[in-house]
């Protein structure tokens, strides 16, 4: 297909057949959102402080709870979730390892060009003219000494009257005091501060072109290089830094600016302008006619012909913020002004009236050089008075009968908003109106709107000359009038889903996704244009199909100052032919303009380089988005000029992101419904999703200098959570369709052939265990004694007076203490007064609700001195009795408790008023205080007839909100204790500090059981006195020099925090005795707590070795604990993707997708420990992902009752393999983990077994087939911004919700939805259902430190939550 057969494609309509113009897109945009029946999207919700509640009815689905805001919500959310959105794509292999994300396949009907390869596009010729100057500084002493009183230019002040006419002697002999002042009157040390070829910068506000004029001129004259800036304004000025940047690159020293710009900047305290932030230290000097100097008669400046060397630099933002100077040569400057005096035809003493920025761009090319080439009058109207009147330029046109105007098409649109006052304008005397940015897809219905208004005011329709230009090649084509010899305007109507994949088609039946483009002229004089694929080589494109314009002439910019590798790239482009044949010998500069060339040669630009956003291999332009979202009922939500369309990249594809300002009287209903239609409007035109829509408040996106949108640097603020939005809308369920296909279980391999395959692979059976108590021979006392309580009335009549415990308060004292014999004492009471007050049988069970200290031991002691089963309960808070309150109730009543033992107090509280609004307290068992006992002696003691009778039952809530209860027999309760003296290396005159809640697990056995058995002192510290004394607990450690201690996650937590920045003050602590300081967990090991644990208190003299963890759980509250000795514990790093395959894959540390995990801790003495598979239950070989399984004689002997869930742990205790071992009974613990034979060595000498704890089977989630822990996705988002204080997962019908607590003010809650959305997307593969905004501290944590999931999925569910703010993700 060639030219002529496109000409035929797009018949351009002659002028004088256009009709009245009809906004073809708004009406598009109209018929796009009449398909969409109204679809109720689910609004986000919002508490009232960020935006007040405007109501909305929300529709509730049969079956949800009427009062459940948030679950109609989430259906509604679900219903548009059910419409399939994705084309179905090709099936793919997916390797074992790698998670290979979806690749979108190219659609075989997809249009594709098939027109002939272009040819090279040659403009006509540079016409010779008699006496041109050879050079613009030539024609400027020319005009300043022959017509010095002619007028150059005239400034305007904001009421738009003449305020300085500068003529040309004026500039003239003002530019020759500057060149003189610049060289000969600036000194540093008595060095001339400034030499030919430096770097200057130019800061000027735009009111003030005669200023800007009179410099450059003079810098020129001075053979000095302008860079014309931006005045900075604040500290903060969008794009700024960058500019500062630019600056320091150029080498820029000084700076030109006038008094008044100079007062009006921020100054520091010496009363000097501030350095700006990123710029170089620089010297200002103010131009104004007093600080120059008159020059000197013998100094005539050197007025040289045009050259190759640099005239000026003019600074280009690119789309990703950078700023670039590009330069331009005095050679290409008087070849410009030379092919624009041709192609607009300018002659000698003609008025232009110049609306656009005079710094750069077509203001500075037509207003400030070429006006001085042809000795033009230019009237310079300021951005601040068309601000106030937006016709001011129209009237100035009319007065000053100026022959050319150059103007913006958003000049045109303000000017047409305001005519309706202005009758007596005429606009007859213009003979070209040039439309500077008539490449937007915008300008041709601001460019036929003007016309129509226009029309009867002496517009002529041939006037309007759009034209393109890019910073690299000036301008690259204008529309010239008829009588210059221009073809009639053309316009193309074009298909916009062809466009997108770069395919030119003219639209005839599908009329709602088009495109109408107008042409932008014919090329420049002199000048070569082509047009070539936009990425990889620059191969020529066929007549059909899109391309970056290219353009080679004497006229174009240079180079990217400084930057060699771009500019090879951008200035030396070599165009080449299908088969890789050169088209020419001269370089062609890219213009980053995207079009293609029509009939009678005409340019078309569709779209920009810097908008260009590539969705899933279909290009779109963000123009025109922007333009599909302003025809949606534009004026009523948002501000016209006010909108940002660009991409971000996340998951390997552009998504894109439109930011709008809100006018602040829109309502929160008004704004989502516009939001929806919008998104509604962009998928029916562009077919493409958008993927996040934000609405800010009005006046705060940064601006560009000349009103406008500084879009890198709303896309930075979007990126960096900083843009605060008011309103945010996220679809990427229908955006995101290259998410990796959800995993297919296989059918799986039966437990035998796994043995065979890892005998096959040489890989050992995943098997370890502690050492073997049996052969441990220690003069271990104890062990004579089968009960616990045997062995306390032993030490009480050997060593009465040896002191078992030390309670500390938070001020540190010693508030009770008890020695053995004090210790036997006080049980004896206590079984006394349960016999006598309470009446008690013995195996009666009997809840002690206590808080930490030594009346919770005495009574433990005092019930199996009785023969009564011990529960120890958490009190109740009493400023918290609501939540806390039906806890203790619950554990009371599922252990069948008989009777209560506490203190006076808390009975107090059991039966006080309060308490009888959270339970029922008339069904309270019989409640004994302990507090004043008679002193009396037990008769005989009880014993039990044997050691497998029940000792203690040990209550606690999973963090999945099950609460468990677990058989202690006698002879576990004493293994347990034997276990523990063994790897902590405990006896009598041992120090420990336990700081640790002591009611159940681990934490309870060192708190009451472990002292007693092995004689050892235990210094406690309960971890409710460091929220009033925060170094309490490493003040004992330090006080008392212990070498073990123990503690939690939360307290290790409280200490990080809280002591972090007090470490000066830490000075008398010394942790140099510790050898060992475990956290007692039932998860993860949380190493980066750990190690900033380790690294803050590193001064105080913590050994880097001393911290580790320990790991227990409900089947066996002790599995792994560091323990005194044995090799330090390891770290691997494994694949987080294959985990969430259930497969480990080690990798390097600082690998992409690594997590690292620690060893739990060393398995303890008599724990056998197997990996086994999770649903076949065979044994799984070394470094496989399985379900951890114990036995040991500590294990517990099974659940008490599992609140709500007996039948499902039946087998949690009595567990066989299916396979191999399988007369072995084992305990299932319900984590994953692995076992990893290491190259270190155990005490014994033989090789050790690490164990690594993955996390809880019961919290992971399954999401696409694969298995989610919920840790990981948490870590991923409170990377993502600062103020995410803590983060929570879970699912709900196949959502995932994340809540997040925000630790910032509320107005930076609605970035956190996209930057939540978009880590999750990238790191986890998953797509985010709700984000849920609230206060700190609103993710309920128990006691250990972990996370309540479940408990807060409830809260969220019955709306319990208050959140900030809850987005539903599309």
């Amino acid at each position: 297909m060639d030219l002529s057969a496109l000409q035929e494609m797009l018949l351009p309509l002659r002028l004088k057949n256009l009709l009245l113009f009809v906004n073809v897109h708004t009406e598009a945009v109209q018929a796009a959102l009449a398909k969409y029946k109204e679809r109720k999207m689910p609004m986000p919700s919002k508490r009232r402080s960020v935006l007040v509640h405007s109501s909305v009815e929300t529709y509730t689905p049969p079956g949800v709870p009427v009062n459940s805001r948030v679950s109609s919500k989430i259906q509604q959310l679900l219903n548009t979730l059910k419409r399939p959105k994705r084309p179905p794509l090709k099936e793919f292999f997916v390797d074992d390892f790698e998670e290979l994300l979806e690749v979108q396949q190219p659609d075989p009907n997809q249009p594709k060009p098939e027109g002939n390869q272009m040819s090279v596009l040659k403009g006509e010729p540079l016409g010779v003219v008699t006496n041109w100057p050879p050079s613009l500084l030539a024609a400027l002493q020319r005009w300043g000494t022959t017509q010095p009183k002619s007028p150059c230019l005239t400034a305007l002040d904001t009421t738009g009257k003449a305020i300085y006419t500068l003529t040309y002697g004026k500039l003239w002999s003002r530019s020759l005091k500057l060149a003189y002042t610049l060289l000969n009157k600036l000194t540093t040390r008595n060095e001339p501060l400034l030499k030919p070829g430096d770097r200057v910068a130019l800061v000027f506000p735009n009111s003030d072109p005669v200023m800007f004029m009179v410099a450059f001129y003079g810098c020129l004259l001075a053979e000095l290089i302008p860079v014309p800036i931006e005045v900075p304004l604040t500290r903060k000025d969008a794009g700024s830094q960058q500019i500062g940047f630019l600056l320091g690159s150029c080498g820029v020293t000084l700076a030109l600016t006038t008094d008044a710009c100079q007062k009006g900047l921020p100054k520091a305290q010496t009363g000097e302008v501030v350095t700006f932030k990123g710029w170089p230290r620089l010297i200002w000097f103010v131009i104004d006619g007093k600080h120059l100097a008159k020059p000197a008669k013998d100094w005539h400046p050197q007025v040289r012909d045009a050259s190759a060397e640099i005239a000026y630099i003019e600074y280009k933002t690119s789309k990703e913020g950078s700023t670039v100077g590009i330069t331009i040569s005095h050679a290409s400057m008087l070849a410009h002004c030379h092919a624009l005096t041709q192609a607009c035809g300018y002659s000698e003493a003609e008025t232009l009236t110049n609306v656009l920025d005079f710094k750069r761009d077509a203001g500075l090319w037509h207003g400030v050089l070429t006006s001085v080439m042809n000795r033009m009058h230019v009237i310079s109207i300021p951005y601040a008075l068309m601000k106030v009147n937006p016709l001011s330029w129209i009237q100035k046109v009319c007065s000053y009968k100026a022959r050319v105007a150059v103007v913006k098409s958003r000049d045109m649109h303000w000017s047409l908003l305001a005519q309706r006052d202005q009758r007596d304008v005429s606009l007859s005397s213009l003979r070209m109106l040039i439309v500077a940015d008539g490449a937007n897809p915008w300008s041709i219905s601001s460019c036929d709107a003007f016309l129509n208004v226009f029309q009867s005011r002496g517009l002529r329709p041939e006037v309007i000359c759009p034209c393109a230009s890019s910073s690299e090649a000036l301008t690259v084509a204008i529309r010239r009038p008829p009588e210059l010899g221009g073809p009639p305007p053309g316009k193309a109507v074009l298909s916009m889903n062809c466009l997108s994949f770069g395919v030119i088609r003219v639209d005839t039946e599908e009329k709602l996704s088009i495109l109408t483009v107008q042409d932008v002229g014919q090329i420049m004089p002199g000048a070569n244009v082509c047009v070539v694929k936009v990425d990889g080589t620059p191969y020529l494109c066929k007549a059909d199909e899109v391309g970056e314009i290219c353009v080679n002439s004497g006229a174009t910019g240079m180079a990217y100052f400084g930057l060699l590798g771009i500019t090879k790239n951008v200035f030396e482009a070599i165009p080449v032919t299908a088969t890789g044949v050169p088209v020419s010998d001269q370089p062609f500069t890219r213009t980053g303009l995207l079009g293609f060339v029509g009939p009678d040669y005409l340019v078309f630009v569709v779209g920009k380089l810097d908008g260009l956003m590539t969705v899933s291999g279909r290009r779109h332009n963000a123009d025109d988005v922007v333009a599909t979202a302003l025809a949606v009922e534009p004026m009523k939500f948002v501000y016209r000029g006010r909108i940002a369309v660009f991409s971000v990249t996340v998951l390997h594809d552009d998504r894109i992101v439109l930011v709008a300002e809100q006018r602040p009287d829109a309502s929160e209903e008004d704004s989502f419904q516009w939001m929806s239609r919008v998104l509604q409007a962009i998928d029916s035109i562009h077919q493409v999703g958008v993927y996040c829509l934000a609405l800010v408040p009005a006046n705060t996106l940064p601006k560009a200098p000349l009103g406008g949108i500084h879009v890198s640097e709303t896309k930075q603020r979007f990126l960096e959570g900083a843009l605060h939005p008011c309103n945010v809308l996220m679809c990427p369920h229908t955006c995101v369709t290259n998410l990796p296909k959800p995993r297919q279980k296989q059918p799986d391999v039966g437990p035998a052939s796994m043995i065979v395959g890892n005998l096959v692979a040489g890989k050992r059976i995943a098997q370890a265990s502690g050492r073997d108590v049996t052969q441990l021979e220690d003069n271990d006392q104890a062990r004579k004694f089968l009960y616990l309580a045997d062995v306390l009335q032993w030490r009480a009549q050997t060593t009465p007076d040896h002191p078992l415990f030390l309670l500390l308060n938070s001020k540190g004292t010693v508030t009770s203490t008890a020695s053995c014999i004090q210790l036997h004492k006080r049980a004896e009471r206590v079984a006394v007064a349960l016999m006598e007050k309470g009446r008690l049988n013995v195996g009666d069970h009997v809840a002690l609700v206590y808080p930490p200290g030594v009346d919770l031991i005495a009574t433990f002691y005092g019930c199996l001195y009785a023969g009564c089963i011990p529960i120890t309960v958490r009190p109740p808070h009493p400023q918290n009795l609501a939540t806390t309150l039906p806890t203790v109730k619950m554990i009371v009543e599922v252990s069948k408790s008989a009777c209560i033992l506490t203190t006076q107090v808390i009975m107090k509280l059991l039966k006080s008023k309060e308490a009888a609004a959270a339970v029922d307290i008339k069904t309270w068992p019989t409640i004994l205080d302990t507090d004043d006992m008679p002193k009396k002696k037990l008769a005989n003691i009880f014993r039990p007839a044997s050691p497998d009778m029940l000792a203690y039952l040990d209550f606690s809530v999973s963090t999945t909100g099950i609460l468990a209860g677990v058989k202690m027999s006698h002879a576990a309760t004493s293994a347990l204790c034997r276990s523990i003296k063994l790897q902590c290396e405990l006896y009598p005159s041992r120090q420990i500090a336990i700081c640790l809640d002591p009611y159940c697990g681990l934490g309870f056995a060192l708190w009451c059981l472990c002292s007693v058995y092995s004689g050892h002192q235990s210094i406690l510290v309960p971890p409710l006195e460091l929220e009033s004394n925060v170094s309490l607990w490493l003040s004992a450690v330090s006080q008392y020099k212990v070498r073990v201690t123990f503690c939690s996650y939360s307290v290790m937590e409280m200490c990080t925090k809280g002591l972090g920045t007090q470490t000066d003050m830490l000075r008398v602590i010394n942790l140099s005795c510790v050898r060992t300081c475990m956290v007692v967990a039932e998860e993860r090991p949380r190493i980066t707590l750990t190690q900033s644990f380790s690294k803050l208190f590193k001064d105080l003299g913590l050994s880097a070795r001393a911290v580790s963890t320990t790991f227990g759980c409900r089947v066996n509250v002790a599995i792994c604990l560091q323990g005194t000795a044995g090799p330090d514990p390891t770290t691997v790093y494994v694949d987080m993707r294959a985990l969430r395959h259930d497969r480990v894959r080690l990798v390097e540390r600082g690998s992409p997708h690594s997590l690292p995990l620690m060893e739990s801790g060393k398995i303890l003495p008599g724990v056998k420990v197997i990996i086994a598979h999770t649903e076949t239950k065979g044994p799984l070989g070394d470094s496989h992902l399985g379900e951890i399984w114990v036995s040991s004689p500590h294990n517990a002997t099974g659940y008490y009752t599992v609140y709500g869930e007996e039948a499902l742990h039946a087998d949690h205790f009595t567990a066989r393999l299916s396979f191999g071992d399988t007369q072995t009974i084992w305990a299932r613990t319900g984590y994953l983990g692995f076992l990893r034979r290491t190259e270190l060595t155990d005490a014994s000498g033989e090789r050790h077994d690490a164990l690594y704890v993955v996390g809880s089977l019961d919290e992971t989630l399954e999401l696409r087939g694969m298995r989610y822990h919920p840790i990981d996705i948490e870590t991923s988002v409170i990377r993502a911004h600062k103020s995410i204080a803590e983060c929570a997962v879970f699912t709900w019908t196949n959502l995932l919700v994340v809540v997040v607590e925000l630790e910032g003010s509320e107005q930076e809650a609605l970035d956190l939805v996209a930057l939540v959305t978009n880590v999750v997307l990238e790191e986890h593969y998953l797509i985010v259902g709700v984000v849920v905004i609230v206060d700190p501290g609103v993710i309920p944590i128990n006691s250990r430190g972990e996370k309540q999931r479940m408990h807060l999925r409830d809260g969220f569910l019955a709306d319990q939550l208050d959140p900030i703010y809850v987005a539903y993700n599309m």
